[in-house]
């Protein structure tokens, strides 16, 4: 992380007083935080090479010979945007990395003495890592669907945007993993520990699903249709449904709704805690 901004920020006379600074002051600062780290590009240019890495591979792979019972279940929208199976942990290793990495480096302390205000640090880190990882997340999802409808081989069935669902589920491939970014955020600002937060991530993507599989079929439609994971699947999906799972619209809701309850937490122990 880059300190001079900060330090200049800190000083009397460089034109703002101590712990007056507006939300868009405190925007740039952490927007120059993040894309001074050589991290924030790697895991970006990880999550690019997920995304269309795994469309082109999966995509060129499908089998030309369709019959018609395939063609009529045939989701290319969503084999298109498998790739998200990766892309979704590179955004929340971002999420987690965007304030984790502070406490482990002390660099907070620099921050919170020039913004006092911790509230503010955390809605200006949200707001440069939401527009970050949106713009990323739906640039990458438009091009893997892109790459992934021309190299699929014909006669397999080809998705257009004006389909019904399509254009649906590429516009949640990239919102869904800038969602898992701010849990990752609030998570990080909660647990104050980088390895911790990623392995808190890697837990609600990953493990807990699986936690749910030996305690039954009832039980694990039940419960397993709140799981992110689950959600993504359902809310890819242009052509079937995915069985108990929740619509599109309301798993969409219930991502915000864990972005803001873990940014909320996240909030809450800022302000409690010393840096």
């Amino acid at each position: 992380m880059t300190t001079a901004t900060l330090d200049r920020a800190a000083r009397p006379g460089s034109g703002q007083a101590e712990g007056r600074y507006g939300f868009r002051s405190v925007a740039r600062m952490e927007w120059l935080k993040l894309r001074s780290v050589r991290s924030t590009w790697w895991i970006l240019l990880v999550f690019a090479a997920g995304m269309i890495g795994l469309a082109v591979l999966i995509m060129a792979r499908q089998s030309p010979a369709f019959s018609a019972a395939g063609r009529a279940t045939y989701d290319p929208t969503n084999n298109s945007l498998a790739g998200l199976a990766i892309g979704q942990l590179a955004l929340g290793v971002l999420g987690a990395l965007a304030i984790s990495s502070e406490f482990s480096s002390g660099l907070i302390r620099l921050t919170f003495a020039a913004v006092p205000r911790r509230p503010l640090v955390l809605a200006a880190k949200t707001a440069v890592l939401a527009a970050v990882a949106l713009v990323a997340g739906e640039i990458m999802a438009f091009a893997a669907w892109g790459l992934g409808e021309a190299v699929l081989r014909n006669p397999a069935p080809h998705a257009t945007l004006g389909q019904p669902g399509v254009l649906r589920a590429v516009l949640m491939g990239g919102a869904y993993p800038a969602l898992i970014a701010l849990i990752a955020l609030g998570l990080g600002a909660l647990i104050r520990h980088t390895a911790g937060a990623i392995s808190a991530v890697v837990g609600v993507l990953f493990v807990l699903p699986l936690i749910l599989v030996p305690l039954g079929a009832s039980i694990q439609n039940s419960v397993g249709q709140f799981m992110p994971m689950i959600i993504a699947e359902n809310s890819l999906t242009a052509v079937k449904p995915v069985a108990h799972s929740l619509s599109a619209g309301v798993g969409f809701g219930m991502l915000c709704l864990y972005a803001v309850a873990a940014l909320a937490a996240g909030a809450w122990a800022l302000a409690r805690r010393d840096a």
